[in-house]
């Protein structure tokens, strides 16, 4: 049921008593088709203004029923009226200034574009054609931002029916283009090897005044973000209070982050204290980087190519870049490179999915896949250890008794023929054990116990544990009686 009544409103008079005084027009107070309460001013007479409530009150019924055009009004007020209510409707929902106007400007640029006046102008296909001639010539947009543009004028559109300003929207049908989802493929990225890192920050730490920065700013600004993984954006509305040095964490707000969640990042007690120095004496509402700029500069990626090639590091290696990002994947690089569990790490990079973080963000740093390699389990054969161990390829006899084993080389000979090609080595080597052997036969010293007496003394000088003897003596008279053998077969031929 539609009423009347007066606004009151209380005022200060000059000698400082407070009144209450009413509206000069009377005001309706109803209720509309879609269950909202709404108050209208209405006339300075009450009968009039009653008969204006009736109205509208029937105006209702006839809505809900379906016989009259709720928006009617919103259709006539101009677009641009449209556009400012929504640029307040963005601001409040505690989105960043820089956001807020850059949805605001692409979708009036839509809007002007297409020559839209009221809300009975605006049509899919011109919309469509306006944002695809926005990609043609040499300094046409890519696919993301055509998408960009798309998705502001759409957000409008969406407003306006959540708004109770419209029934639906015009352009709801209009899809995007599709873009990859790896992004890293256009402008793919790698991580710098921990000694080629440090040069890096020695050589800003050391170096002259850039965007604003000086060199030890800079060299603070690269380690934090390669430590933590902040974004460029993240760090760049870091304030001075944003860092809690007494539990060694900077909290970044949910405005200013991807996911529109507050991050809370640990510090390392060692850059928390170079921080906390370097904002000592500062104001707690001052930014945290920027120098003399007003803020972090946008061109971080200009400002560390330079610092890089002061280092004598490449920009671009094998067709993968560092630009300001790739610290961000330096974080989950050294996250990998330090053992740290998978689901940590994921934690640290705040992804939501985890293959994000091991197969994007995680790069091989020299050497690491050797180490791994040497850490597999040895799957050499027994046999296999003892040649390789000696250095031998069977030309020893390993004997062991109640101990570790002792190598002694064998006594059968080598012969080599290619020292002398004309000499033939075999017949020479036979000949001589030929004479050597008939002249130990024919001697009584090797006769009896006194062959035993030698080979004990020629086993002591090969070594000195009594309890290997057994195993020498043996061995070495099977290879005499060998060589003796030999030389009778000789001799009968």
């Amino acid at each position: 049921m539609a009423s009347v009544f007066k606004r009151k409103r209380k005022v200060k008079l000059a000698s400082g008593k407070a009144v209450t005084r009413q509206s000069a027009k009377w005001h309706i107070k109803y209720v509309d088709a879609d269950g909202i309460e709404r108050r209208v001013p209405a006339y300075r007479d009450k009968i009039a203004s009653q008969q204006l409530a009736a109205k509208l009150e029937k105006e209702v019924e006839l809505a809900k029923e379906g016989g009259v055009d709720r928006y009617k009004e919103h259709r006539k007020t101009s677009l641009t009226e449209h556009l400012e209510d929504f640029k307040k409707s963005l601001s409040a929902r505690a989105n960043t200034k820089e956001h807020v106007m850059l949805t605001f400007r692409r979708a009036k640029n839509v809007i002007e574009g297409c020559g839209f006046a009221t809300w009975n102008n605006i049509q899919a296909s011109k919309v469509q054609s306006y944002v695809a001639s926005l990609r043609d010539g040499k300094n046409g947009i890519g696919a993301s931002t055509f998408n960009c543009y798309l998705k502001a004028a759409k957000q409008f559109c969406k407003w306006m029916v959540q708004d109770r300003r419209a029934s639906e929207s015009p352009i709801e049908y209009l899809k995007c283009e599709t873009v990859r989802k790896v992004v890293d493929e256009e402008h793919p990225r790698r991580a710098l090897e921990i000694d080629e890192l440090r040069r890096l920050l020695e050589v800003t730490n050391a170096g002259v005044k850039r965007f604003g920065m000086t060199g030890y700013e800079r060299y603070l600004l690269y380690r934090l973000s390669a430590e933590t993984g902040l974004r460029a954006n993240e760090l760049r509305s870091l304030k001075i209070c944003s860092f809690d040095f007494d539990n060694f964490i900077v909290r970044v707000s949910g405005a200013n982050t991807k996911n529109k969640r507050e991050a809370v990042q640990p510090l390392r007690l060692d850059t928390a204290e170079e921080l906390k120095r370097f904002f000592s004496n500062k104001m707690p509402n001052l930014k945290a980087f920027g120098g003399t700029c007003k803020k972090l500069t946008q061109r971080t990626a200009k400002m560390l190519q330079a610092d890089l090639a002061k280092a004598k590091i490449p920009y671009v290696v094998n067709g993968l870049y560092f630009d300001f990002h790739a610290l961000r994947h330096q974080t989950g690089t050294l996250l990998a490179a330090s053992g740290v569990h998978p689901k940590v790490a994921q934690s640290i990079m705040r992804h939501g999915d985890i293959n994000l973080t091991l197969s994007r963000y995680s790069h091989t740093l020299t050497g690491q896949e050797a180490k791994a390699v040497e850490a597999m389990p040895d799957l050499s054969l027994p046999s296999s250890k003892k040649q390789i161990a000696t250095g031998t390829d069977d030309k020893c006899v390993a004997v062991a008794k109640n101990g570790p084993a002792t190598l002694i080389p064998k006594l059968t000979p080598q012969l080599t023929p290619t020292a002398y090609p004309e000499c033939d080595h075999s017949a020479a080597v036979g000949n001589m054990l030929s004479e050597k052997t008939e002249k130990a036969l024919s001697h009584n010293s090797l006769q009896g116990g006194m062959l035993d007496t030698k080979m004990e003394a020629l086993s002591a000088n090969v070594t000195t544990d009594k309890a290997i003897r057994p195993n020498v003596l043996k061995t070495e008279g099977i290879v005499f009686n060998a060589l003796c053998q030999k030389e009778r077969d000789v001799t009968l031929k």
